[in-house]
């Protein structure tokens, strides 16, 4: 990747500003792997669960981090441990179920059973039968435990990191993160539900999608015919001093519906000729002082954090491959939630999720952009709205955060864009 001062196009041009992306990096399988072992299992924090998916002694939860299956409980005393969801044996999976409650996990291949902090409890015939083999003299069972990962916790958001190193949760992800999860995250939550999308692209191209302010109002015609989001509207792009994490917010009791008319004038994401026949799906309630009704808290490399109207959720990202990816969505509410409250957040919640009337369009714009790259991988792409640079923006039409996640990727993979 390279910044400012770009020659591109016809060789001879006068260089422009801007930041360029090789294509390669969405489809190298070594590029890959090195991505499973220096960003999802290196110093990193990965989201793997929320508190309120566990909240019993002997609950669990099995997910992964990057294509590593891993297994979040919660034991007696009410501790979460994050383990390695491969048996210590053979290397099969543990935990089949996504989510349970036991007192102990079992691999069901040769029934090797584990406490719920990843302790080797016992396995059949380790003794032998009738005096002949078992397992050696010298087996010791407290060595052969499940691999354990380190955990830290924040506002009843759960993060594993297999890392000794990388910084304390707080300090990784820095005051502009833990501020939008401290408003967001401001007393008890409680589930409200699931949805699963497995998208045909490279999960950096969502990665992109996220922190890019500027494609909302273009590609999303629901948010701007209805006035969900408007480039037009109050709203910052912000970007962490690392450019590991950003923020982008808005405001839409900001919207000026003439002046909006005018300024999308041509364009097909704002279509007066559209109505709803059920005008209650976008009848919410006013949450915040603050006045924002959309937040998307992108956060490396796992996790978008989202507010939008009164849909609350968390996206956690799930590779599966150069070309496919997984996104969990999951929904919650407040626990002091009222009814009507709980039925306008599940009814906006066909605003997202895999068919939703906003967030369809995401998956597709991924995987159209992953078939139309992938047989040239030494193109690029140009980021460059907004001034081509990773800075704060206090407007809404930039791509200052994408280049502040690349940035921070060259930093962590040492990807160098010339070889």
């Amino acid at each position: 990747m390279e910044s400012a001062e770009i020659t591109i196009g016809v060789e001879g041009l006068a260089p422009e500003t801007g930041y360029r992306v090789p294509y390669r990096v969405f489809t190298d399988p070594e590029i890959y792997q090195r991505e499973q072992r220096e960003i999802f299992r290196g110093a990193t924090w990965n989201f793997v669960a929320l508190e309120v998916e566990i909240p019993n002694p002997g609950d669990f939860k099995s997910t992964f981090i990057g294509e590593t299956p891993v297994i979040v409980t919660r034991d007696g005393d009410g501790t979460i441990n994050v383990v390695l969801n491969r048996c210590a044996h053979r290397g099969a999976l543990v935990c089949r179920q996504p989510r349970g409650n036991a007192a102990s996990l079992e691999c069901v291949y040769h029934q090797w059973s584990y406490d719920l902090k990843g302790n080797l409890l016992g396995l059949p015939f380790r003794r032998g039968m009738r005096g002949q083999g078992g397992m050696p003299a010298d087996f010791d069972i407290s060595r052969h435990g499940l691999d354990r990962l380190r955990v830290e916790t924040i506002c009843g958001l759960v993060f594993a990191s297999f890392s000794d190193k990388v910084e304390p949760l707080r300090l990784y992800l820095g005051p502009l993160a833990v501020g939008h999860i401290e408003r967001l995250f401001n007393r008890p939550i409680k589930l409200l539900g699931d949805q699963r999308q497995y998208i045909h692209g490279n999960w950096k191209l969502y990665a992109e999608n996220v922190r890019d302010p500027y494609h909302a109002s273009l590609l999303h015609l629901f948010h701007t015919t209805f006035g969900l989001y408007r480039a037009t509207q109050q709203g910052a792009s912000r970007i962490d001093a690392t450019g590991r994490h950003s923020a982008l917010h808005s405001v839409a009791s900001s919207n000026n519906d003439a002046a909006d008319k005018s300024a999308y004038a041509g364009m097909r994401s704002f279509d007066t000729g559209f109505s709803l026949q059920d005008p209650s799906l976008l009848a919410g309630r006013k949450e915040f002082v603050d006045g924002i009704t959309l937040v998307i808290l992108a956060l490396f490399p796992n996790l978008v954090v989202q507010q939008i109207a009164n849909t609350l959720a968390v996206r956690q990202i799930v590779t599966h491959g150069t070309d496919a990816f997984e996104l969990v969505w999951t929904h919650f509410g407040y626990a002091d939630d009222d009814s009507d409250m709980d039925q306008i957040r599940l009814k906006q919640a066909n605003l997202i999720g895999p068919a939703g009337l906003i967030s369809m369009e995401d998956g597709e714009a991924v995987e159209i952009v992953q078939a139309a790259i992938k047989g040239d991988s030494e193109r690029r792409s140009f980021i460059a709205m907004g001034g081509g640079q990773a800075v704060d923006s206090d407007h809404l039409v930039t791509e200052g955060a994408i280049i502040g996640f690349w940035q921070n990727y060259e930093r962590i993979i040492g990807f160098d864009p010339t070889k």
